[in-house]
């Protein structure tokens, strides 16, 4: 029979079904690994959905989009020679019944072609495929029909249109690379939007072509091409394989985060691996001994110990796979409507393979230092270990080289797997300094308690002597404590973190209505006395309004031309596209030059313009610099006389480039307004409805083109996607924290277990049970003492990291929460310490010293 045949034989019988000493092993492998698999088999589900319904999701393999005007007869040509073009308008727009204009909703009105869609299905209610409408019928959002109490087959009024209702959208294919809805959807045809008479010159309307191209065509080449043929003519184009680059980003920012959160928890749990198998041979120390004495040699001891630690981690991680399948779903249903979330169960081989080969490696790895070392232990030396504690000498331990080539599998295998190897590098770069830290301040806080002043009172004496005395568990409890405090810091100062920018970037006071396409001279004044006579406390601020792109910038002479970039950088979403343009001859409310001069009043020199100053620092632009727009498909250039702080949680017209007036007041443009009910505010809600009623009606009857976006609705819609952001993290976050208190409980296992012999000799002695809990409390008061400083700064570090450096969040957790639940988990500790320890009060002396 061959060693590892015998190896298996004395392996399996010293194994069974509940895996007894194993326990904590398992517990740390089933939560790492469902953690990996739950979040690989999600992100790549995601991914795949991205990709197989691009061009669904564009409604194209191109999309070329242009603010304010639609394409000139060249550039459509052009269009058209790269391939079938489908022609659509989207804008902000005011629905109402036919036969009434006292209840109206604001829309976002989105008109076709009868090419529409060019890919994927647009379905109606009942499960219909449906196409484009046709003539003046009109596909609505369910949202439109429970405002207006409307159906299909009734009459509906945009603008000058009247419509016929045909059906319900239940499924729109493009419906995510719009973005984030104003208001609820209708759909129209052309010749429904040109009976509106919603389009006019100046208006905020998006043109939006869709490019079917030939099946070998290169989207991007022909992309690259047409920008650079029309490059100062405003396009801002997109290709099938980036449908929603907002979404592709957080997409991936998200799948980081999680995945980084399970390796935090494997790493977590490789500490409570190496803990649980200490625990394990030393239960089995008896066991070994016997196996060496009969002539069991060091191999066949790693073998048989060996075996059964595998065979309990394959167990393991086949349930945490499971599990991690299972527990998909309810994420996916935690982030749906969110993202792109693929249908029922779904099981990713290559995902389960790389968590089943991060679990296998960390189990192997961390139980090899406990292993290797009971290998070279002699027999007596084992029997004697409870009450004659092994030394460890000088010598170099045999676990070295093979921990040593377990990490480094583990590091290769998170490198080349992560798409972004750097970040996973230096993730594991940081849990490894962390580890180091921890086991450090382990090795010099038993230091310190050896030379400390021994304290008179004789339980504190003894605490501070359990922490340095031979055998101590200091330096494991350390590491144990000190991560599971961190895991409660890092989750807490995240939350807060979230919750206080929900609070900031959707604030709970904002303006009532902003109106769109407002008419310039009297159409203006019209406006003005409406809100005056239907709310008189009302607040109105109007400011002129069109958007253009920005084609280049920089030092005079020396400009940058965007369609020359490669890459755009990361935080420059200025130059992503077209962007809101104004004039005006006062800084703006919530502004503050940070940098240069504001113009005077009726200015008449060179053009000039005023950045944002964090757009400014992003594309390193500077005062004196000039700026090139593309605006209505002309060009206007101007030079930067200030750079701006502009206070964005005020949710008023903020806008990245304000230009002097001479330099935009003769384009064609409408106005922009926001209105703040303001006095109505404590008014009694069937009057404040009152009031919006009539305001809305009027504005339908007075200013039918002009469009109302309702920012109730749209706040509340912000902080739902926001808050399922924030329970995506909080739920991976937790999986960290549950590893780390496992960790926890098992180190609090191990310490007990070691200090049995300890706990006996003193009731001997005469201590009570008494004396010997609060010796207890007093030696795990000290330590979390020290660790609670050391896990405020690593987890907030860590909380940091996440929310400023990964999700570009503003760093704002809330201190006193974060202490909170410090408190909390050093409560814990102590009662984990506390009830981890009951089972040795309650040991026999006599029971205890006949089985030394």
């Amino acid at each position: 029979m061959s060693r590892w045949s015998l190896a298996w034989r004395l392996a399996r019988r010293g194994l069974d079904w509940r895996f007894r000493g194993l326990r904590l092993l398992i517990v740390c492998l089933v939560l790492g690994t469902a953690a990996l698999s739950a979040i690989g088999t999600l992100t790549g589900g995601i991914g795949r959905e991205l990709a197989a319904r691009g061009q669904s999701m564009l409604g194209g393999d191109l999309e070329l989009t242009l603010a304010g005007r639609e394409a000139a007869p060249a550039e459509l040509e052009a269009m058209r020679g790269l391939g079938t073009v489908s022609q659509g308008v989207r804008l902000q727009a005011m629905a109402r019944r036919a036969e009434s204009a006292d209840d109206a909703v604001p829309v976002e009105l989105k008109a076709v072609d009868a090419r529409w869609p060019l890919y994927g299905a647009f379905t109606v209610e009942g499960g219909r495929r449906a196409g484009a409408p046709q003539g003046m019928t009109a596909w609505i959002d369910p949202g439109v029909g429970d405002r207006l109490g409307v159906k299909a087959g009734d009459r509906l009024k945009i603008g000058q249109a009247e419509l016929i209702i045909g059906g319900v959208i239940a499924g729109e294919p493009d419906r995510l690379s719009e973005g984030f809805a104003l208001g609820p959807t209708v759909i129209v045809s052309e010749e429904a939007l040109a009976a509106s008479g919603l389009v006019q010159v100046g208006s905020m309307a998006r043109w939006k072509y869709r490019l079917r191209l030939p099946q070998k065509a290169d989207p991007a080449a022909l992309s690259d091409a047409f920008k650079a043929r029309f490059a100062s003519s405003g396009f801002q184009v997109r290709t099938r394989d980036k449908a929603s680059p907002g979404l592709d980003r957080f997409v991936e920012r998200m799948g980081q985060f999680l995945v980084l959160v399970a390796l935090a928890a494997l790493g977590i749990a490789g500490i409570g691996i190496a803990g649980g198998v200490s625990s394990y041979l030393e239960a089995r120390r008896a066991s070994i001994a016997t196996l060496k004495i009969l002539g069991a040699d060091a191999g066949d001891i790693v073998r048989i110990y060996l075996l059964q630690i595998a065979a309990a981690a394959l167990a393991a991680i086949a349930l945490g796979l499971l599990l991690g399948v299972g527990i998909t779903p309810l994420l996916a249903r935690a982030l749906e409507g969110l993202l792109p979330i693929p249908p029922g169960f779904t099981a990713d081989a290559g995902a389960l393979a790389v968590a089943g080969a991060y679990g296998l490696l960390i189990a192997l790895t961390f139980a090899a230092p406990p292993l290797l070392d009971a290998r070279r232990v002699p027999a007596m030396a084992l029997l004697r270990a409870r009450v004659a504690p092994l030394g460890r000498g000088w010598r170099v331990p045999l676990w070295v080289l093979p921990v040593g080539v377990g990490l480094s599998g583990i590091a290769a295998l998170a490198v080349l797997t992560s798409p972004q190897p750097w970040l996973a590098a230096g993730f594991l770069g940081g849990a490894a300094a962390v580890f180091a830290l921890l086991a450090l301040i382990g090795r010099g806080l038993s230091w310190v308690a050896a030379r400390l002043p021994r304290p008179k009172r004789p339980l504190l004496r003894m605490a501070l002597g359990n922490l340095h005395r031979p055998g101590a568990q200091t330096s494991a409890l350390v590491v144990a404590l000190g991560f599971a405090l961190a895991a409660f810091v890092m989750l807490a100062a995240v939350q807060t973190s979230i919750d206080a920018n929900i609070a900031k970037r959707v604030p709970q006071r904002a303006p009532d209505y902003f109106v769109l396409d407002v008419p310039r001279g009297a159409g203006a004044e019209t406006f003005k006395a409406l809100v005056r006579r239907e709310a008189p406390g009302a607040a109105v601020r109007m400011l002129p309004s069109m958007r253009g792109a920005v084609l280049a910038y920089g030092p005079e002479g020396a400009m940058t031309e965007v369609t020359a970039l490669k890459a755009i950088p990361e935080d420059s979403w200025l130059l992503r596209g077209d962007r809101g343009l104004t004039y005006a001859e006062d800084i703006p409310q919530g502004n503050v030059l940070s940098a240069g001069r504001w113009w005077p009043k009726d200015y008449k020199g060179e053009p000039l313009v005023s950045v944002d100053e964090d757009q400014a620092k992003a594309i390193g632009l500077k005062v004196g610099d000039r700026l090139r727009i593309s605006l209505l498909g002309t060009e206007r250039e101007a030079r930067v006389a200030s750079l701006r702080r502009i206070d964005w949680s005020s949710f008023g017209f903020n806008y990245a480039l304000v230009f002097s007036p001479n330099a935009l007041e003769d384009a064609p443009h409408t106005f922009a307004a926001t209105i703040t009910l303001g006095g109505h505010g404590g008014a009694a809600p069937e009057k404040r409805q009152a009031v919006r009623r009539a305001i809305l009606s009027g504005l339908v009857k007075a200013l039918p083109e002009s469009s109302v976006i309702e920012v109730g609705p749209v706040l509340g819609q912000a902080r739902t996607l926001l808050g399922q952001v924030g329970t995506a993290i909080f739920a991976a976050a937790s999986v960290a924290v549950l590893a780390g208190l496992a960790v926890l409980a098992g180190a609090i296992a191990v310490a007990r277990a070691a200090r049995q012999y300890d706990s006996v000799i003193l009731r001997v002695l005469g201590a009570s049970r008494g004396q010997l809990l609060a010796l207890l409390a007093a030696e795990y008061a000290l330590l979390s003492a020290v660790l609670a400083l050391v896990a405020l700064v690593l987890g907030g570090g860590t909380a940091w990291l996440v929310i400023v450096e990964l999700f570009e969040f503003d760093w704002a957790p809330d201190w006193g929460r974060v202490l909170g639940v410090l408190a909390g988990g050093v409560a814990l500790v102590m009662v984990l310490a506390v009830a981890g320890s009951l089972s040795v009060l309650r040991t026999r002396p006599a029971e205890a010293l006949r089985a030394l």
